[in-house]
């Protein structure tokens, strides 16, 4: 029993380390806690479901927001069987517990539809000290370093100093030289929405009214700027089927990049639109949201949820894309996409600059938003790209390469940013490395596991 509950304790704690609470340091003492209750105990598979059950609870219960418990708790209990393999320490020992943990996580990331690696171990730790690892090595190595750091924790309360644990703080060590080719300036729009929850933008143009007014509030106090930014979804009808909404947006002087649902040939698309005085250019989101932009199985899901009926399969795009404005080639990055490796990884390298637009309307004032702001910070110190992140509702911020908020505004508010961001062509070493990244940590925890057992 004590075992067990030193398991909940530790899921507990290590949800602790992810918003709203956001104490990095909690994790490595989490994973330390949890590698003394798994190595206790003879149930090691309850042992590793009960840590993580606690931990997918506590830190994705904003998924509840507006939908009610069951998704909550199916998305919690099917996140919580990919941990049960850490059950193998029993056969390979304790000292290969960082390594099964890395391993797990990089499958979460992919598997399945795509993979939901919002709770990876990274995403916790933007403020700690040893962030700027992940400029060299990537998320992979974000995690993995506070994997290690937790069993560091562990074997030194169990009067075994194993320094080798500690030996990718050395990566620190390499260089990530980055220097800005120019500047450029941007408004950002929060406009709000009229009322949080599924049905945000039931009310036709209200959402883009919204933007609109709050948009001339900020070219009024300070109209010298290269471009405006919008979020996803704040064109809440067609603007190319819609007359009213097309010369709105052809009035404006400035170049626009906005988040738009548009419908082109049958297919439903969520898009990022660069709209300026003389064409359109337009990105499509290729990795949407399973069970919100659409739905797998939905025969089955169809009956475990009525409100999987309201969802209309939106269509993937295949490519991404690069907007030009002036020295600025702003690469857009739609919400959920975030958690994906490889389109930040190709977005870094075509371009300077990062624009992240998201819709956090659908979850209202839970922690979600701030969840997402923590990884667009990681990714930024990953990808050493400045961000200009903009949300509907909150939060939208400025955030400078090493991860740090510059400007950030409140949730449910109708707010404006400006920023004068630098731009920068040199890419981080994770990514002049690309995918060798995740194989040398991978394999720097084979031979840490290794080295520990013998």
């Amino acid at each position: 029993m004590v075992n067990a509950l030193l398991a909940i304790l530790s899921g507990a704690l290590l949800s602790c380390a992810f918003e709203p609470v956001g104490k990095w340091w909690l994790a490595p003492l989490a994973i330390a806690t949890h590698m003394y209750a798994i190595s206790r105990t003879q149930h090691k598979k309850t042992s590793a479901f009960l840590f993580a059950l606690c931990f997918n609870l506590f830190t994705l219960h904003w998924t509840s927001t507006f939908v009610g418990s069951t998704p909550w708790i199916i998305l919690a209990v099917g996140l919580s069987l990919f941990y049960l393999p850490l059950a193998l320490i029993g056969r390979w020992g304790i000292a290969s517990y960082p390594l099964i943990f890395i391993i797990l996580e990089e499958v979460r990331n992919h598997f399945p539809f795509g993979g939901f690696g919002w709770a990876r171990l990274a995403y916790s730790q933007p403020d700690s000290i040893y962030s700027q690892i992940a400029s060299r090595g990537g998320a992979i190595a974000l995690s993995a370093i506070t994997v290690l750091i937790g069993a560091f924790i562990f074997f030194v309360c169990h009067a075994k100093i194993k320094p080798i644990l500690l030996l990718p703080f050395f990566l620190l060590l390499i260089p990530n030289n980055i220097s800005t080719v120019g500047t450029t300036s941007a408004l950002l729009i929060q406009g709000n929405v009229p009322e949080l929850g599924l049905d945000f933008n039931s009310r036709a143009k209200e959402v883009f009214n919204n933007h609109v007014i709050e948009t001339g509030k900020g070219l009024a106090d300070n109209g010298r700027i290269d471009f405006i930014v919008w979020p996803e979804n704040a064109v809440d009808v067609d603007p190319f089927t819609n007359a009213d909404v097309f010369a709105q947006l052809e009035a404006f002087e400035q170049p626009l990049i906005i988040g738009a649902i548009v419908r082109k040939d049958g297919k439903l698309l969520n898009t990022s639109i660069l709209w300026d005085d003389t064409n359109q250019e337009i990105y499509v989101k290729q990795h949407l949201t399973p069970f919100g932009e659409y739905i797998p199985l939905r025969f089955i899901a169809s009956k475990l949820s009525p409100l999987v009926n309201r969802v209309n399969d939106f269509a993937p795009g295949d490519k991404g894309k690069v907007f030009d404005i002036g020295a600025a080639r702003v690469a857009p990055v739609i919400c959920f996409e975030l958690i994906d490796d490889q389109i930040l990884h190709a977005a870094a390298k075509s371009s300077n600059l990062f624009v992240v637009q998201t819709n956090s309307a659908t979850f209202g004032e839970s922690p979600e938003s701030a969840q997402q702001l923590s990884i667009t910070r990681v990714r930024a110190i990953e990808h050493s790209r400045n961000v200009l992140s903009v949300s509907t509702t909150g939060y939208s911020a400025v955030i400078d390469f090493k991860g740090k908020v510059v400007q950030q505004t409140s949730m449910a508010t109708a707010q404006h940013l400006y920023a004068s961001v630098g731009l920068i062509d040199q890419n981080s070493v994770r990514d002049k490395v690309g995918d060798w990244a995740s194989v040398g940590t991978l394999f720097w925890m084979f031979l840490v596991a290794r080295r520990m057992r013998e």
